[in-house]
């Protein structure tokens, strides 16, 4: 174990930091012009971070896929990192139907980790978490879901396109009521499902459950040539850049490690408080 590890694993133990390094890059070995790199940082809250991530190609099944994902905390970090261990996993039980009936497989995988979620909710506590996963596969189908508002946009002929969708509670306010509960708009504050959370859809949040949904929006994108690049990242970004902004950022930097430091840097430069994660994929 290197110093750097030992390091972090003390983070994790007394609660500083996340369990993912503050960094990384990579690149597939199967089409090596696509790389990958992440950048984390914390914000100005007293608590500990609660981003968690995931950045990584692996082989299955004589099959190369790029797995993606932000997952953004509240009320704690502990169902974030849940989600960082154990989300993958379950949407890749779901093969070989992931392949075939594309939506109902992630909607499944879902579904089930967030029972599990509530049914640990002794160990794991209160709190909940967004998420966007984007699974890559061989270089040519992009799969992105996500509950919340942590986001997934790609750089298509310089231009951006959101493949996400932000679950915000003014947007459902129909189906949050239907189900008993209600949405906050106070003066000066965002709409809360409850009063209390600021999106409609998250993993965990036992108390809230019965008026909050679970389930993910799926978007899936053949990759040609023309699509240049793919931003995943929380929403300390895209409370203060809007998708084109983050775009034109860092469509010039060739490197894409250094491209979700940008993108971080610009967030902040722009007064972001709040915790910020950041993956971007490099598809040209």
């Amino acid at each position: 174990m290197t110093g750097r590890e030992i390091l972090q694993l003390i983070k994790e133990k007394t609660g500083l930091g996340s369990s993912a390094l503050d960094t990384g890059k990579g690149k597939s070995k199967r089409s090596k012009h696509i790389t990958h790199g992440f950048h984390m940082v914390k914000g100005k809250s007293k608590h500990a971070m609660e981003d968690y991530l995931v950045s990584e190609f692996k082989q299955q099944n004589n099959v190369e896929l790029g797995l993606f994902a932000i997952f953004d905390g509240h009320l704690g970090h502990d169902v974030a990192n849940y989600l960082q261990n154990h989300l993958f996993e379950n949407i890749l039980k779901e093969q070989p139907g992931i392949w075939i009936d594309t939506e109902s497989s992630i909607k499944n995988a879902y579904r089930r980790t967030d029972e599990e979620i509530l049914d640990k909710s002794f160990s794991l506590g209160k709190g909940g978490s967004t998420a966007v996963t984007a699974i890559l596969k061989d270089g040519r189908k992009l799969i992105v879901a996500n509950v919340g508002d942590s986001r997934a946009v790609i750089c298509k002929n310089g231009v951006a396109l959101q493949l996400s969708v932000d679950h915000e509670p003014s947007k459902e306010k129909r189906l949050i009521e239907s189900r008993g509960g209600f949405v906050s708009n106070l003066p000066g504050d965002v709409p809360r499902v409850d009063g209390q959370l600021a999106v409609a859809r998250a993993f965990g949040d036992k108390s809230l459950k019965i008026h909050l949904s679970s389930e993910p929006d799926v978007s899936i994108l053949p990759i040609e040539e023309d699509v240049e690049f793919l931003i995943l990242a929380s929403d300390g970004i895209w409370k203060v850049l809007s998708n084109q902004e983050a775009v034109d950022s860092i469509k010039n930097i060739k490197d894409a490690q250094a491209a979700a430091k940008r993108l971080i840097g610009e967030a902040v430069n722009r007064n972001s408080k709040d915790d910020i994660s950041c993956i971007v994929v490099k598809l040209q």
